[in-house]
């Protein structure tokens, strides 16, 4: 990353523990499995060509 910027990000309780099990599984931090999964999402929807 160039830059990064720190925020403050409220989660359904259900899906904090979800990712935090993804995230132990792939053996990445929450805040990497947060990037991670949030890149990929951007890559496909400029894939599909989609505008933010």
């Amino acid at each position: 990353m160039d830059h990064e910027v720190r925020i403050t990000l409220r989660l359904p309780a259900g899906l904090h523990a979800w990712l935090v099990a993804q995230a132990k599984s792939a053996r990445r931090s929450l805040n990497s499995e947060i990037v991670y999964r949030l890149e990929g999402e951007r890559a496909t929807v400029e894939a599909d060509g989609e505008s933010p």
